[in-house]
């Protein structure tokens, strides 16, 4: 039966008042909230910004880490039949100038100072901002603005007024219906300003019911919502999923804790983009190489014999006896253990969205028994377009398509969507939202794709990045930047790349090192360094990036298609790409045409045969300030490999 998210927070709270909705660690404790404590407060919350006069169809501002105040508070603009719209609270104020005043809001929630000093400071450019309700008053106890209020005082004249109005709570979650706009999200903005997306009812819990049938998941599940409220990700999986099932979801005490909180709470389902993944495995391997000689030898002997027979005893594929007995001992020894000290040792299904995921990764966790697979999914889809089977999940594919979805490939490669999950509309952007979304229901993704054999859809790369080698040995030959980025990026040592080609004669990269993984390394070979700028200039490091470079051009040797995207020169970045710097989105995605722009000196230079060259940067830092980077930087070039035919 089709509802809404209030109707669902009243249903779980009726149904089983006791059970726990959220949990929330505050000073190193766990601190459990009923359903029908959220009920409450969120009726609490919802008559104090009636008071205030928040209006159906009007938009608030949420800004803020997961919290269960911060929910309670999208749920309470909901029940009123407003429409929450969060951001991402690590955005620098001017980034929030333009949802603000596109959406015309007039109502924002601030977690703490940090977001209420952005609000503020962002005013006079949001004139129509009358109303900040802030949660937690540390450092504000002095503050005099106009229309700044503590959310524990609009709770107790909530509270008071829901005393004298008893039925009006109820009456306008009843007004609501499946077809009503219930949130909106705003677009990272790869080019240009973001675009608002506009969700129902009805497409966000359509979407959130079908993820969760497809994984047969229950009310038992426990979940721990780290990543920001503002990307659809994780709003669908601890909001959206969440009120569907109505299983637990855990806020972390801070971002520091995350790791520590992962392995108190033991989620049963869990997401994470591949990066997260990556860190994981990386800070795993880091701490094996300063292990004792027999420790790691045991770990790499049942790792090597995880990644053989893992994988085929988590699909359900015959296994020899020999070899299950052996794993089950190096289950006990080695995968349990490890499970237990990544915080999966009670998962039982990990996604992973958002980029392509290495292989060796993705075989990794299969192989000592957390079964990752791989969805996707957009903002403009509520997420769930393909998911992958328990017995089918692959490296190289996202899956086949989720319970009433169609999917088909247009002739240029494109793949086209037909959903019930499907956005609305862009907010005041009738001309991209008819660019995109067509009159019979189909939604261009932007996304070149095909499917395989097995009826598995594979993404290759964004339809308006695929490009062209002109000239040289490869004229005419495809590339796929994006694809080339991410085989580089499955190496530990490489966080970040950007790739150029498309119109050139051959591809170039500018590469980020992870400065982790790359400073251990160097730490173990007693390499000194001063920082990051001085490490990622080191020729040991150089030849450590190039030896990647070469394994990923022999891989791409061997791809009758995108042979030709070989990696020809490469440089290391002096300095982390950074959002806060312009160079990535919010949500960690390269943003290729800024930085080809901004570093226009170091592309120019890696297709004018330079081996060196000067670059000065303006960088800006967590407290606002802003300063520079200098450095000359090292170009090098890489070894190509003629195209391998492939016998039939």
């Amino acid at each position: 039966m089709e509802t809404t998210f209030p109707r669902l927070l009243l249903a779980h709270a009726a149904q089983r008042p006791e059970a726990p909705a959220m949990r929330e660690k505050e000073y190193g404790i766990w601190q459990a909230r009923t359903w029908a404590d959220l009920a409450s407060l969120v009726e609490q919350v919802a008559c104090g910004l009636h008071q205030l006069g928040l209006q159906r169809g009007e938009h608030m501002v949420v800004v803020g880490a997961n919290r269960p105040r911060l929910y309670a508070t999208m749920l309470a603009a909901q029940s009123l039949g407003a429409v929450p719209i969060p951001l991402y609270q690590d955005a620098a104020g001017p980034e929030c100038v333009f949802p603000i005043n596109n959406a015309e809001v007039r109502f924002a929630f601030a977690e703490d100072q940090e977001q209420v000093d952005k609000l503020l400071e962002i005013r006079e450019q949001c004139p129509q901002l009358a109303h900040i309700v802030y949660d937690e008053p540390r450092g504000l106890r002095n503050y005099n603005e106009p229309g700044l209020l503590s959310l524990d005082t609009l709770i107790e004249s909530g509270k008071a007024f829901a005393a004298a109005h008893p039925a009006l709570f109820s009456a306008e979650v009843n007004k609501a219906q499946p077809g009503d706009v219930a949130a909106m999200f705003f677009t990272s903005g790869t080019t240009g300003n973001p675009k608002g997306v506009v969700h129902t009812h009805r497409s966000l819990l359509d979407r959130a019911k079908a993820g969760a049938d497809f994984d047969h998941l229950t009310s038992h599940e426990e979940v721990l919502a780290y990543m920001p409220p503002a990307w659809v990700g994780q709003n669908i999986f601890s909001y959206g999923q969440w009120l569907a099932c109505g299983y637990v979801v855990n806020c972390p005490e801070s971002a520091a804790t995350v790791m520590i909180d992962l392995k108190e709470i033991g989620p049963t389902y869990y997401f994470a983009p591949p990066r997260v993944f990556e860190a994981l495995l990386t800070s795993v391997m880091i701490r094996m190489e300063d292990a004792g000689a027999l420790k790691r030898r045991m770990f790499h002997y049942f790792l090597d014999l995880a990644k053989r027979v893992g994988p085929s005893l988590m699909d359900g594929l015959p296994v020899s006896t020999g070899d299950k007995f052996m794993y089950a001992l190096g289950a006990l020894c080695v995968y349990g253990p490890l499970r237990n000290n990544l915080g999966m040792s009670r998962v039982r299904i990990a996604y992973t969205a958002g980029e392509a995921i290495g292989p060796d990764l993705f075989t990794f966790y299969r192989s000592i028994g957390v079964n990752i697979k791989q969805l996707y999914g957009s903002t403009e889809t509520a997420v769930f377009v393909c998911q992958q089977p328990d017995n089918q999940a692959k490296s190289d594919t996202v899956g086949v398509p989720c319970h009433g979805v169609e999917i088909k490939v247009a002739a240029n490669g494109e793949v086209l969507v037909r959903s019930p999950g499907l956005f609305k509309e862009y907010y005041k952007n009738p001309a991209a939202t008819a660019e995109v979304l067509m009159r019979d229901g189909w939604y261009h993704t932007s996304d070149a794709g095909f499917f395989d054999a097995q009826g598995h859809l594979k993404i290759i790369d964004r339809v308006k990045d695929v490009g062209r080698i002109a000239g040289g040995a490869n004229d005419g030959a495809m590339f796929a930047p994006k694809y080339v980025e991410n085989k580089l990026k499955f190496f530990p040592h490489i966080k970040e790349v950007v790739a150029y080609g498309d119109g050139r004669d051959k591809v170039c990269v500018m590469v980020n090192i992870d400065f982790d993984a790359v400073g251990n390394w160097a730490e173990r070979r007693n390499l000194p360094y001063a920082g990051y700028t001085d490490l990622a200039q080191k020729p040991e490091v150089y030849q450590l990036i190039k030896d990647c470079m070469e394994k990923v051009n022999a891989d791409l040797s061997v791809d009758a298609l995108l042979a030709g995207s070989q990696v020809s020169r490469f440089l290391v970045l002096h300095k982390e790409l950074d959002a806060d710097d312009g160079e990535l989105t919010r949500t960690n995605k390269v943003r290729r045409g800024f930085i080809a722009e901004k570093y226009g000196v170091l592309v120019d230079a890696l297709y004018g045969g330079k081996t060196e060259q000067f670059i000065e940067t303006q960088v800006k830092f967590e407290d606002g300030r802003t300063g520079s980077v200098s450095a000359t930087l090292k170009l090098s070039d890489a070894k190509t490999f003629a195209p391998v035919k492939v016998a039939a």
